[in-house]
């Protein structure tokens, strides 16, 4: 609290204007700790239900196709799962139609790699999701110190208008709580500046390294579905 004095000094002593920057610079910094947060809890909860899910895949690798889904849940290796599934029923009924054949029907090398495309758009869809909001941690970083600058200028000219229009003697404290503002709305646009560029460079790493846990996660689900079904019969 010692430390915000100053700060606080200057809110209550700037003018409208002033205190509309300080409010905004406050709103900033409220809005890219929400988001971090946010992001955070989620990180911890898809760590736990991916995990669950791939030791439930483990456990069913001798029939990929056979796991039970919960269509009250939604999370990425569950969505890729869903992915896979689909798809590899719909091409085994195509190929089960086209050769007549009831129960020994398989995939060729297309139809694995067609699969695996599918895959792969689907994790590109949910990387987007784990990406939303996040743009607005980048346009704090930019707007933070814009404001501060902002509020900079708005001081130092109201210090200059008390000094060319009155007696210095007689508005010191008007004068002072210009350069108050002026200096405090450069620390604060830092301030939330600097945090919000941090939790910015984590999260995009996070999601990055997320991504690549996904297409390992699809690589071995392809890997095992081609044990399974692929036969070099079919073409």
């Amino acid at each position: 609290m010692i430390a915000m004095s100053p700060i606080l000094n200057a809110y209550f002593q700037a003018d409208l204007f002033g205190k509309f920057i300080f409010f905004s610079l406050f709103i900033l910094s409220i809005t890219s700790w929400v988001i971090l947060l946010h992001k955070l809890y989620l990180a911890k909860k898809l760590k736990l239900l991916n995990s669950r899910f791939e030791k439930k895949v483990q456990t069913n690798n001798e029939n990929i196709l056979s796991i039970n889904i919960n269509s009250n849940s939604t999370y990425p290796y569950l969505n890729i799962y869903k992915s896979l599934k689909d798809k590899t029923l719909e091409i085994l009924n195509k190929n089960r139609f086209f050769i007549n054949e009831k129960k020994n029907v398989y995939m060729s090398s297309k139809d694995i790699e067609l699969i695996d495309s599918h895959l792969d758009v689907e994790i590109l869809k949910q990387t987007k999701l784990l990406e939303k909001n996040l743009f607005i941690l980048p346009t704090v970083v930019t707007l933070g110190p814009f404001l501060g600058l902002l509020g900079t200028v708005w001081g130092i000219l109201i210090t200059f208008n008390t000094l060319q229009t009155q007696s210095l003697l007689n508005n010191n404290t008007s004068i002072l709580s210009g350069l108050s503002m002026a200096l405090s709305t450069t620390v604060v646009g830092l301030m939330v500046a600097i945090p919000a560029l941090i939790a910015y460079n984590y999260l995009k790493n996070w999601i990055k390294n997320f991504r690549n846990d996904m297409l390992h996660f699809s690589h071995g689900l392809i890997t095992t579905l081609e044990i399974q079904y692929r036969n070099v019969d079919v073409k």
